[in-house]
């Protein structure tokens, strides 16, 4: 940002967002603005749209999206407008901008989102809403938001974005949830198309289009609750997991607060990883798991349950730890009893950072115990049982009992 660019005292860059209406929709100032622009940078669709106003150079985005930023940097200090979809902070161009650009070097003249355009037409309240972007990313981050009776929109990235949506749907037990497809908003080709997701048939979608859906879960849908200790069945494991009950009160002790970065050293089938990021958006999980299965077992799991930018790194503790971003917060599943994992994750641990550690083997115990009394913190002792069928009766049959150390480092 400006430690890197020198900052200018008057805004040099301008954001218009422009909607499928072009012109007809801007007012007088933005109209102004792209007119007396000598460098107007867009999408072939943005310049198309407001190619009756502008008389200085059309600049199209380069790949990669950096090589663009760059250009426009280069012209720091001389007018430069940027066209945009709608608002360019909601999910847009300005977001990108932003990282290199101080706010009082721009001003920014937005458009109505695809998203507000969309819950207008459908009459939706906004704030009852859940708004996701799928445009060039996985459609898996929807899943978490698939509970009964939820609204979502969902910005897609083609013509086949809202087909490939309704069969996740389907694939995950919500096949009876209605899909409005709204294609072209707020321009000439502004049409809607509706389907049931079980019996999707919709064809010739625009690409430029947004997904509405009114979720509904049949008797199996694949519901991710917003508690944490999820059933053990929803992840695909060969035992190697952190059970349940214990990933519940593990995540309690983990903590997990906005914008952190959590190892998961011995993450196994990354249960401890997938809940940590699934408690808020803006937190990220780095799986370190020795075992190449295991760590392809990661990335499904990942993937199926709505997390699939959770980083995994096959490779065996400490050596794998060598290298990757600094800490907020490590978990320590696995890895044995090494005290050389635990001396390299409290090297690299961050100052305030949390470090928790369980352990299911009398070695890995003892080192903990060892720590406890060297460093302090707290240790816990997890016993869990469970009803099983004796004989003819029931009666309770204990899981091996875990030790956990959690720690601060000063």
């Amino acid at each position: 940002m400006s430690d890197v660019f020198p900052t200018c005292t008057q805004p040099w860059l301008t954001i218009i967002g422009i909607g499928e209406d072009g012109p007809a929709g801007l007012g007088e100032e933005a109209k102004r603005l792209i007119a007396i622009a000598p460098a107007v940078f867009g999408g072939a669709r943005h310049h198309a749209l407001a190619a009756s106003l502008i008389s200085g150079e059309k600049l199209a985005w380069q790949s990669p999206f950096e090589r663009s930023v760059d250009a426009v940097l280069e012209r720091r200090g001389t007018p430069v407008v940027v066209l945009a979809s709608g608002d360019p902070f909601l999910y847009g161009v300005g977001a990108t901008l932003c990282r290199r650009v101080s706010a009082e070097e721009m001003r920014v003249i937005p458009a109505p989102s695809a998203f507000s355009l969309a819950a207008s037409r459908l009459g939706w309240p906004q704030q009852d809403v859940t708004a996701i972007s799928l445009h060039g990313r996985p459609l898996d981050l929807v899943r978490p938001h698939l509970h009964p009776g939820r609204r979502i929109i969902a910005l897609t990235s083609d013509e086949k974005g809202p087909g490939e949506l309704a069969a996740l749907l389907v694939a995950t037990g919500f096949g009876q949830s209605r899909l409005t497809v709204l294609e072209a908003l707020g321009g000439a080709r502004e049409r809607q198309k509706r389907a049931v997701a079980a019996d999707f048939d919709l064809t010739d979608i625009d690409p430029l289009n947004v997904c509405a859906l009114e979720v509904a879960a049949g008797e199996r849908a694949r519901i991710l609750p917003f508690a944490a200790g999820l059933e053990d069945d929803l992840f695909e494991h060969d035992g190697q997991i952190t059970k349940r009950e214990i990933r519940a009160l593990t995540l309690s002790a983990l903590a997990p607060r906005h914008g952190e970065l959590l190892w998961d050293v011995g993450a196994g089938s990354g249960s401890i990883g997938i809940e940590w990021m699934l408690a808020d958006p803006s937190l990220k999980t780095i799986a370190v798991e020795q075992s190449p299965e295991r760590a392809a077992r990661i990335a499904r799991n990942a993937s199926a349950l709505g997390v699939p930018h959770l980083a995994v790194v096959e490779g065996s503790a400490p050596d794998a730890l060598q290298g990757l971003p600094e800490p907020d917060v490590i978990f320590l599943g696995g890895g044995g009893s090494d005290p050389d994992v635990i001396d390299t994750a409290i090297a690299t641990l961050k100052r305030g950072g949390r470090l928790v550690a369980n352990a299911v083997t009398l070695e890995m115990e003892a080192v903990l115990i060892a720590e406890h009394a060297k460093r302090g913190g707290s240790l816990t002792r997890i016993e869990i049982s469970r009803a099983a069928p004796l004989g003819s009766m029931s009666g309770w049959r204990p899981a091996m009992p875990v030790t956990q150390w959690r720690w601060t480092k000063g």
